[in-house]
């Protein structure tokens, strides 16, 4: 290899591979880190060659010739066969721009590896074919490299007779691949943490709504019970109204008692020895009698239907205490006094009856 003094056409970095001797499948990695590789013009031979060098050791030392073909199998991957070196080489870089700057170099340099051979071929004297090519391509100094846009670096060859680069620019090289790839890492790792961040925050959102409604509900159903509650308790007062009635009742049933004896004691002094009554009189009496019977008859049917309300106003007053509900509540309300009035008129129409009865009762005495 006789590169010495002599400049690279075009240099870039990329992850080296070779393919596996062995199985031919599978890719061997030739480091760690990405290398520097260099396409370079061999005058001595007249040849175009791809290097690369990985410390004091020529990883990539591929002669370009007209037949050979550069291959995109990926965005960032590229590969080539080198039937002289008897392997299949491949770069990986770092975006698609390097590897397409890449291949685009392949091309031309192929070309001029083409055009080379015609020329010796012919027998044309060509005195420096590596001037023509860069002459046409790129400018000779400084090259930019496909390492990023504004990068100019300035890329010596490497030769048995120069020494290899220095510790400390192996170890710059390597910790700038390191600290690059812990970057994208990191990148990659933050924009996951990103993404976890804003699906908590909207599962967080959600339970914070769900928890609001449900304490809304909790509070209207307090609130239910605590209406509730004050309803039990004011109860017992209308209640103790309603059923107050009963001890009038007893004293009419007690009325209507009293006035059937007195009844029946006009019956037996009607039916029994008089001192010198009347034809007249007589029948006055008995009219009297059956007057009163049959108000007295009207009188029991106003009781009983007085006590069919009492009992209906009473059911309705349980069924309005098992249902709780303040629509029942308010409605039994407004039918509860109208009941109660209802059987206060016919107490009322019941008194005056037996007052009547016991009247006309004196009367006939």
């Amino acid at each position: 290899m006789s590169t010495a003094r002599e400049q690279p056409i075009f240099s870039t970095r990329a992850h080296v591979f070779q393919i596996d001797p062995a199985t031919k499948r599978n890719w061997i990695p030739a480091g760690k880190h990405a290398l520097t590789v260099s396409y370079f013009y061999d005058a001595t031979r007249n040849v175009y060659r791809i290097i690369s060098i990985g410390g004091a050791k020529a990883i990539i030392n591929s002669t370009v010739t007209p037949n050979m073909t550069f291959t995109k199998t990926s965005q960032k991957f590229g590969q080539w066969a080198d039937s002289r070196a008897n392997t299949v080489y491949g770069l990986g870089f770092a975006s698609e721009q390097h590897l397409t700057q890449f291949a685009e170099k392949f091309q031309e340099v192929k070309e001029a590896a083409r055009l080379a051979r015609e020329k010796s071929q012919d027998g044309v004297e060509l005195t420096s074919p590596a001037l023509g090519l860069m002459a046409h391509q790129v400018p000779p100094t400084p090259l930019v490299s496909a390492n990023g846009p504004g990068e100019e670096k300035l890329f010596r060859s490497q030769s048995a007779d120069t020494p290899g680069p220095t510790e400390r620019e192996r170890e710059r090289s390597v910790g700038e691949v390191q600290w690059e790839a812990e970057f994208f890492a990191l990148q990659d790792s933050n924009n996951k943490l990103a993404d976890a961040l804003r699906e908590a925050n909207a599962a967080a959102t959600q339970w914070r709504q769900q928890v609001e409604a449900q304490r809304a509900e909790a509070e209207r159903l307090r609130q239910r019970v605590a209406e509730l509650e004050a309803q039990v308790a004011a109860e017992p007062a209308p209640a103790t109204e309603k059923e107050a009635p009963g001890q009038p009742l007893e004293k009419l049933e007690a009325l209507v008692r009293t006035k059937d004896q007195e009844i029946q004691t006009l019956k037996n002094q009607t039916g029994g020895p008089r001192e010198a009554p009347d034809a007249a009189d007589r029948e006055e009496t008995e009219q009297k009698v059956q007057d009163l019977e049959a108000r007295n008859t009207e009188l029991e049917n106003q009781l009983r239907a007085t006590e069919r309300s009492l009992e209906e106003a009473r059911a309705e007053r349980e069924r309005a205490r098992a249902e709780q509900s303040p629509a029942v509540g308010r409605q039994g309300s407004s039918q509860h006094p109208a009941m109660l009035t209802n059987w206060g008129q016919q107490q009322c129409n019941l008194t005056a009856g037996l007052n009547g009865a016991a009247v006309m009762a004196g009367w006939g005495n």
